[in-house]
């Protein structure tokens, strides 16, 4: 892994990347494209997964990338794994990518591409039509920050196929054998999925006035009820609260392809998205951590702890119940 500095942006820069707040890595390739930190002792069926905080870039993707370092990195929720680093205390591990999700998003399913961007016919599973195609977040994004074009030119779809094939299937991979080992130690799995948003696009994108509604600092996604047990959700919330956050849930994010996909409360594998406004923990223009990043991490990890343990709690009464 890269050695980082103290605003957690990676040390090394080349390929034409800006040093200084806008800094991230580059690489000829990502090796690896993802780590999993794993705690001392595994105590608790959460599992964590930082899927956009990524930053080491493929050298091959900045030369083909229309923008510069700083609008490429404006999609990125950086820092969200070190935000959650203090959590992986109660006994869980963390999967996190170390690539960005301009470049691949494992958030998407695998084959959720727009035709437009690509030379040649894409496979005949490709999903072409979702919402997040239509609006240039498929698996391989087309625009990031406000709209702007990622790639000046048509990229080959083998090109999306490689990317798929070494980037998106083996971190499923790897997430799936986290959930299945926390569901045959414990008898539950829980997937904390983590996340940021830009504090600028919130309110546009709830179609809300400034005046209309406060400002939120967490949004928590569940499905609408579909993808976690409403009460580890409501845990959540009343932590949050209790801390002073405000919080909001399902709108406007309720969740992307990792806790639809993860989320199956009736088989006991239950996952909750969670997505903390950025201008929280840090400086949005110029991508750097602020004053307040280490009392909101703190916080975070409060609020797992207590989610923790009220899932041993639960799951003992139930199992006990279950039992009689």
């Amino acid at each position: 892994m890269d050695e980082r500095d103290s605003n957690g942006g990676a040390t090394q820069q080349n390929g034409g990347l800006a040093a200084g707040a806008g800094a991230c890595a580059v690489a000829p390739e990502l090796d690896p494209p993802f780590d999993v930190i794993e705690p001392e002792f595994l105590a608790s069926p959460l599992v964590f997964s930082s899927p956009h905080s990524g930053c080491v870039y493929p050298e091959h993707f900045i030369k083909v990338a229309r923008l510069d370092a700083l609008t490429l990195r404006r999609s990125e929720d950086a820092f969200v794994d070190q935000l959650f680093l203090p959590s992986l205390a109660i006994g869980s591990p963390m999967l996190r990518a170390h690539f960005p999700r301009a470049y691949l998003d494992v958030n998407r399913e695998p084959f959720e591409l727009d035709p437009r961007m690509f030379e040649g016919r894409l496979p005949s599973h490709a999903n072409t039509r979702s919402i997040r195609v239509a609006g240039g977040l498929g698996t391989i994004a087309r625009i990031v920050s406000e709209s702007q074009e990622i790639y000046a030119s048509r990229l080959p779809v083998a090109e999306a196929i490689r990317r798929i094939e070494g980037l998106h299937r083996p971190y499923h991979q790897a997430l799936h054998k986290l959930m299945e080992r926390s569901w045959r130690r414990f008898g539950l799995a829980v997937l904390v999925d983590c996340h940021s948003m830009p504090s600028a696009n919130l309110l546009a994108e709830t179609g809300l006035r400034s005046d209309e509604r406060p400002r939120a600092d967490v949004v928590i996604g569940d499905r609408y009820g579909t993808s976690c047990d409403a009460g580890f959700v409501d845990c959540i919330d009343t932590e949050l609260r209790a801390l002073g956050y405000r919080v909001l849930r399902n709108k406007p994010y309720a969740g992307g392809y990792i806790t639809e996909h993860y989320g199956a409360p009736s088989m006991g594998r239950h996952a909750v998205q969670v997505e903390f406004n950025r201008a929280l923990y840090m400086n949005e223009l110029e991508i750097k951590r602020n004053d307040n990043f280490d009392a909101l991490s703190r916080d975070i990890a409060t609020v797992m702890e207590r989610l923790a343990a009220y899932v041993a709690a639960e799951f003992s009464a139930g199992g006990a119940a279950a039992a009689e």
